[in-house]
């Protein structure tokens, strides 16, 4: 039977709509393989290993600055002369064993008992001392009594000491009948000179110290030359 008009417009538009339904077909499996790809991609990204190190102490990383901190390598100063005279200053110094310590005469004043500690040079060699020796009392046991003597306001000088020659600081606290803080007599003064790790005795002989309670702070001065105030 021939085509009539009507049939063959049907015929055309058939073919349209199975055309246009494979069309919307293919752009259906395009976009869903795209999604399926692009979901493993980021799986896998959230798979992969952290191989970022944790910052611990003591790392090689570079530190923080912090005054008195070493300077990094690389970045070492090249003021050599300021060197060599920080290396002179560590060479001059008066060592623990070019020294004898001993304790001058008390002086007493408005309610205060004011001691000085003498650092002696007992060596052949001029040295010098610089800013606060430490010091602690001790019972004969050894153990301290109190806290150690507090840093008194002062501008530490390099003190040059010839042998023979010493220095004094003063160490100073509050007359412990008038304070009434709680009071030790220690056995032994232990001095330590500045930039040292050995310690000197003294045996203490002036009394009971302050060692708790009221106005118990004991305080130490810088060292300045001679032998006494």
């Amino acid at each position: 039977m021939a085509n009539t008009p009507r049939s063959m417009r049907r015929t055309v538009l058939l073919a349209s709509a199975v055309a246009l339904l494979g069309a919307v077909s293919a752009c259906g499996s395009d976009n869903g393989t795209a999604n399926t790809a692009s979901s493993v991609t980021t799986a896998a990204s959230s798979r992969q290993p952290d191989t970022t190190e944790p910052s611990t102490a003591g790392s090689s990383s570079a530190p923080e600055s912090t005054a008195g901190s070493a300077p990094a390598t690389g970045s070492v100063p090249t003021d050599t002369a300021g060197s060599g005279a920080a290396s002179a200053r560590s060479d001059a110094r008066c060592h623990t064993s070019e020294l004898r310590a001993s304790i001058g005469r008390m002086d007493p004043g408005a309610g205060q008992r004011n001691f000085p500690v003498v650092l002696t040079n007992t060596s052949e060699r001029t040295c010098t001392l610089y800013g606060y020796p430490g010091a602690a009392f001790t019972d004969k046991s050894g153990k301290q009594l109190g806290p150690d003597p507090k840093r008194a306001p002062g501008s530490p000088n390099v003190v040059t000491l010839a042998p023979g020659k010493g220095a004094w600081s003063g160490l100073s606290f509050s007359s412990p009948d008038i304070s009434g803080a709680r009071t030790a007599t220690p056995a032994v003064l232990v001095v330590t000179p500045p930039d040292e790790r050995d310690p000197l005795k003294v045996t203490w002989t002036a009394g009971e110290v302050p060692v708790g309670g009221n106005s118990s702070t004991v305080r130490l001065g810088a060292l300045e030359p001679g032998t006494s105030p």
